[in-house]
């Protein structure tokens, strides 16, 4: 399965997010520390080609641990209701690929979101969502220490996502026992090249330890529901991108985007609009190559139609974006791509003028393969 079927996949299930708790119209004493736990999984896997480009050594098998620090929440804030309560969690994962003298080992942290999709009185199966920052100890270099055959990292600091199913036994209120399978993946977003990221699927057994309970009282609170409507929002951002020559130079990306979105369920906004990009590489590259001279910034931007949908988590909000070129650059890509990321918002009102203001950072992607991550500040009015 691919990181893009995986998105999809996580897509359809966060649309129908629901947990089940025991829920009390008062507001009940909630003992501290309900609801956190610690997950320890010890893991085995195997990287795996994903594109034609991917020439690196298969290592025989690949291992690691990954811990989870989690919380079920149970009402405190008022968005937790409305997503049913959902299990949150920080990550941390240690990764031996098998072969340190070409991939090295890596480090994630990931912030992460777990998701029920059948819930029985002792034993639940779940899907977990997580991305973050993880640190590779090798990656393509011409100095020493030498490694010039991974063609798959470029710097050591890199985009962990991860995406995980599990069967979850709740021995207790103390102790769970957890049997699945994951899926991880790295890339820098092309800061540095080259550039193909390294994908592992692996399988993992271990244990969940909570000091109070796994399972705490809900709170339920009496609340009006946000109105369902209409915004029209922009977007602007920026990034940096290597040159295709490992070690080149960093050009800047503009990124403009102007969308219409919708509220609905007051938790979630579906949205749909048009992207723009320009790109300071791919002017770079007509000019070195002398390339219609004279037309190259016209052919150095993109735009395309997208849509796409936000999960609303409070002052955060989750964005999952599919879109489809209009006009593409001289060097081409799939004639679609994905996105995927956050907002963290300043401003949220339903009155005024500018109704909501915010912080982005996205990571765009075609397929398997990352094309940027970009960051800037978008606006709804």
């Amino acid at each position: 399965m691919t990181l893009r079927s995986l998105k999809l996949l996580s897509f359809a299930y966060c649309l129908v997010l629901s947990v089940t708790c025991n829920a009390q119209e008062d507001i009940p004493t909630i003992p501290p520390w309900s609801g956190f736990g610690i997950e320890v999984s010890p893991f085995a896997g195997k990287v795996f080609k994903h594109e034609a480009k991917f020439r690196l050594p298969i290592p025989a098998i690949s291992t690691g641990l990954d811990v989870d620090f989690i919380l079920h929440s149970y009402g405190k804030k008022a968005w937790e209701q409305c997503r049913k309560y959902p299990t949150i969690g920080l990550g941390i994962t240690y990764t031996d690929y098998g072969n340190d003298a070409v991939y090295g080992r890596c480090v994630g942290i990931y912030p992460n979101i777990e998701l029920p999709l059948v819930k029985g009185k002792n034993l639940e199966w779940v899907l977990r969502i997580g991305d973050g920052l993880g640190y590779v100890s090798r990656h393509f270099q011409r100095v020493a220490p030498v490694d010039t055959i991974n063609g798959a990292i470029g710097s050591h600091v890199n985009d962990f996502a991860f995406f995980s199913t599990d069967l979850h036994w709740h021995i207790d209120k103390h102790w769970d026992v957890q049997l699945g399978a994951h899926f991880t993946h790295i890339s820098d977003a092309s800061f540095d090249k080259p550039n193909l990221g390294v994908n592992l699927y692996g399988g993992h057994l271990g244990l969940s330890y909570f000091p109070v309970t796994s399972r705490p009282v809900c709170i339920r609170r009496k609340f009006e529901p946000l109105r369902n409507r209409w915004l029209v929002q922009t977007r602007l951002s920026m990034a940096f991108v290597s040159s295709e020559a490992p070690g080149g130079p960093l050009y800047p990306v503009y990124l403009a985007s102007g969308y219409v979105s919708r509220r609905w369920k007051g938790k979630n906004k579906m949205f749909a609009g048009i992207d723009y990009s320009y790109h300071n590489d791919i002017y770079a590259f007509l000019r070195n190559n002398e390339i219609d001279p004279g037309q190259e910034k016209q052919h150095s931007w993109k735009s395309a139609i997208f849509f796409g949908n936000e999960f609303l988590l409070g002052r955060v909000g989750l964005i999952l974006q599919v879109g489809v070129y209009v006009k593409q650059a001289y060097l081409k890509q799939d004639p679609y791509y994905e996105k995927i990321g956050g907002h963290y918002y300043l401003v949220q009102k339903e009155h005024g003028p500018i109704k909501e203001f915010f912080l982005s950072a996205m990571l765009k992607t075609h397929k398997t393969v990352a094309e940027l991550g970009e960051f800037g500040i978008g606006f709804g009015f």
